[in-house]
């Protein structure tokens, strides 16, 4: 069976006027320079109940005679052979401000062939940053929240066994303190989203509130900032003052549809100009059904005569009546999707249409198809 759609758009071209709402600088953006920083490690889990590495894994074993002989225990690594260990990596996110001795949670995944790591304890660890020093140390049971069990070929699993979280498992062993500031006492403020009308706006706001010219746009999504005699000894509160400024955001109007999914997400601003959807179902049917002529003369007239298989094909064709919607000026894409919910169009029809839409220049907004 074949499911052919017609959709017919007429489209009236008008006006529209997008209502936004004032939004703070630090939910549009941040100041550059804050910004947390990622740390990594190695260590070994232990406590596991048969689950951990196999003896075929040579780093476990290696790591294990490593460890032991930290404590002038030595054992080769041929001697080690243990389903109770496992070795991992660890992650963690150091905050921009951060004092010795400030707790922080932790990411534990195997690295090895562990079944999993429920009941896991992490053994003291490192953990270093980019540059190879080390900023924070790591320790605890393991959270996996789910298991897995398996006993001759039956298995029962729940959620991702071989990750894991400990909730304040890593430790800050030295400071660590942002530096926003340039040396000259002024920063920059990053937008997350480029765009020339927001900084403008932005630049207009920050002038306005500290009655003076310390806004100057750099590019689409960076505005220089000068800190104000006032706040030369109070930094701390010019950043605050200057994240709680509020602008009204000039983003591009931006509908995204999943198309593997069938879900369509849109903002309550995208409209539509005037236009009318005209929208019915052709079916077309084609069935094939198959005759055998059977010769009565088979074995006396020549090789040429034989079983033949006949087909008959029967095609039928049912076009159902198609269903009107007509939308007034401004209506947004959240409108559209009710009337058309209202006669009962799927969400493959609505992709559809929007794209029908989208090609009529009538939908403004940017269609972001995945």
């Amino acid at each position: 069976m074949k499911l052919h759609h017609f959709i017919f758009l007429i489209v009236f071209s008008c006006n529209t006027v997008l209502a936004s709402e004032s939004v703070r600088l630090k939910d549009l953006g941040k100041v550059a320079g804050w910004r947390e920083n990622h740390l990594i490690g190695f260590g070994i889990v232990t406590g596991l109940a048969g689950t951990g590495d196999s003896s075929r894994s040579k780093a476990t074993r290696q790591s294990i005679a490593n460890f032991m002989s930290n404590f002038d225990v030595l054992v080769s690594s041929d001697q080690v052979n243990s389903r109770n260990v496992a070795i991992v990596s660890i992650m963690a996110l150091l905050p921009p401000i951060t004092h010795q001795g400030d707790k922080m949670d932790v990411t534990v995944t195997s690295m090895g062939d562990a079944r999993s790591l429920l009941g896991g304890t992490l053994l003291l660890a490192p953990l270093k940053g980019p540059d190879g020093k080390v900023y924070a140390l790591a320790q605890g049971p393991i959270s996996v929240g789910g298991y897995k069990y398996d006993q001759f070929g039956n298995v029962a699993q729940k959620n991702h066994p071989t990750a894991g979280v400990i909730s304040g498992g890593g430790q800050a062993e030295q400071d660590i303190t942002a530096a926003p500031l340039h040396e000259d006492g002024s920063l920059e403020y990053v937008f997350n989203n480029p765009d020339y009308a927001t900084v403008e706006r932005a630049e207009k706001e920050i002038n306005h509130k500290f009655s003076g010219v310390f806004a100057t746009i750099k590019d689409s999504s960076t505005i220089n900032v000068r800190v104000p005699p006032k706040y030369e000894y109070r930094k701390s509160d010019f950043i605050s003052l200057l994240e709680a400024v509020e602008i009204v955001p000039d983003n591009r109007a931006k509908v995204v549809i999943n198309e593997k999914t069938g879900t369509i997400v849109t903002g309550g601003d995208v409209t539509l100009s005037k236009v009318t959807v005209a929208h019915g179902d052709l079916k077309v049917s084609i069935q094939n059904t198959f005759a055998v002529s059977q010769p009565q003369v088979i074995g006396r007239a020549g090789s040429n005569i034989r079983t033949q298989v006949v087909p008959n094909t029967q095609i039928s064709l049912n076009e159902e009546r198609g269903d009107m919607v007509e939308l007034p000026e401004s209506s947004s894409v959240s409108d559209l999707i009710k009337a058309l919910k209202r006669i009962k169009a799927s969400t493959r029809d609505t992709i559809t249409i929007l794209q029908g839409i989208k090609a009529a220049g009538a939908l403004h907004a940017d269609l972001i198809i995945q």
